[in-house]
């Protein structure tokens, strides 16, 4: 049935195959490519100051190789959701799940609440197969301030980043309280991006598409200028944004100063690993290469990943010189547009301690990724499902969770 789903999603295949040019981003994958320009793993955080005598163990990142896929099983959690493709938590122990359609719901005990959280479907345009609703982030603070970030296509197809308040009901966001931050417009309905991710230093992290079509028509992913094709770096908070006065462009003229990351295609999902803060941006492809980056906690920012140069570590347009290669890529033989993916930190599975996973919307294929001792990747397949995988996600318990477009969350559980 898989081999099946694939040639379907091939066939479609016009320009461009990624995520949201079939319908929105479960055989052994090719050997991974020989490691191009390895990253630099992350520097290891102090462990934490403590009053006992004995000291508290440093957190080990990683563990040394990637884990035995049969020591873990996707088991299924709740069912009858509408194109989920974002699942986040709040620091406790509900999930939040986004509806492409514009709608978010909660999760509170493997339980599906029948009262959405928020529903914006009137202010969504979700005409194209990529457009809706697409990424949600809960701030760092909201505990104390109840603010939350989405981000969305609106009237015209344009691209919001806006803030809303919860309301004095912990189960429900407040409607009115939106505030658009930032707005941009999309000149095709297509590479939307829809990541959103706060780091370890407090700013929102945004995936921004290059602005569709195919080719990268307008040249946006290698044009400073626009915020198409980007991942972006904003200081947040409620009805405003600023600049974060480190970010790498904001001193150089023409530069539009939001701009942490260029050279991207389709950046679908942004995930910081909270222990190392190392960012991955998988990033969908044309019409043969997916690929995922990473870039180190010390980054200063300003890496160009090479679109529309390159496609993956492959030549496309030309050029590549003074660009940044992916630490993982795969063909199109192995599925269409990947879904990026989070790392792994569930006191449950041990064993997958600091393994980074991402897969395939058409093929159901999930890899781990893993950072090794010389400073290259492990990289392997752990999982051959039927899923239309539209996205994964963590409870605030390192519980992993993925959603299934036809409507179905699963959660990552040992095997029995």
């Amino acid at each position: 049935m898989r081999n099946v789903r694939l040639w379907l999603c091939l066939m479609l295949v016009v320009s461009a195959c990624s995520l949201s040019d079939l319908s929105l981003p479960t055989g052994a994958p090719q050997q991974p490519p020989a490691q191009p320009s390895p990253v630099p793993s992350a520097t290891q955080p102090a462990p934490p100051a403590t009053p006992t005598a004995e000291p508290t163990p440093t957190p080990v990142p990683y563990v040394n190789s990637l884990p035995e896929p049969g020591s873990a099983q996707w088991t299924f959690v709740a069912g009858g959701l509408a194109q989920p493709l974002d699942i986040q938590h709040a620091g406790d122990d509900r999930l939040f799940v986004v509806e492409q359609p514009g709608v978010i719901r909660i999760l509170q005990g493997d339980t599906l609440l029948p009262e959405p959280f928020l529903d914006i479907r009137q202010r969504v345009e979700n005409s194209g197969n990529e457009q809706g609703l697409l990424g949600l982030a809960f701030d760092p603070q909201y505990a104390e301030n109840g603010l939350f970030y989405i981000n969305y296509t609106g009237a015209g197809g344009d691209t919001r980043i806006a803030s809303f308040r919860v309301s004095s009901d912990p189960n429900l966001a407040d409607p009115g309280s939106e505030q658009v931050l930032l707005s941009y417009g999309q000149p095709f309905r297509n590479h939307n991006g829809g990541g959103l991710a706060f780091g370890p230093d407090g700013y929102l992290y945004v995936g921004s598409g290059d602005g569709g079509s195919a080719g990268d028509p307008q040249g946006n992913g290698q044009r400073l200028d626009t915020l198409l094709g980007k991942v972006l770096r904003l200081a947040v908070s409620a009805g405003e944004y600023g600049i974060p006065p480190d970010n790498p462009f904001v001193n150089q003229a023409g530069a539009r100063p939001e701009i942490w990351a260029y050279g991207l295609r389709n950046p679908w999902r942004l995930a910081f690993d909270g222990l190392t803060g190392g960012l991955y941006i998988a990033d969908v492809g044309q019409n043969a290469w997916e690929e995922v980056n990473h870039q180190p906690a010390n980054s200063a920012g300003g890496v160009n990943y090479g679109w529309n140069l390159l496609e993956g570590s492959q030549a496309y347009a030309g050029g590549g010189q003074d660009t940044t290669l992916p630490v993982a890529e795969y063909s199109h033989q192995n599925g269409c547009s990947v879904t990026g993916g989070v790392v792994m930190r569930d006191p449950g599975l041990p064993d997958w301690n600091g393994v980074y996973l991402y897969g395939d919307y058409c093929s159901g294929l999930i890899w781990g990724l893993l950072p090794a001792t010389d400073g290259g990747w492990h990289n392997g397949l752990l999982f051959d499902t039927d899923f239309l995988l539209t996205g994964l996600g963590v409870g605030a318990d390192g519980r992993v969770y993925l959603a299934h477009r036809d409507g179905e969350i699963y959660r990552l559980s040992p095997a029995q």
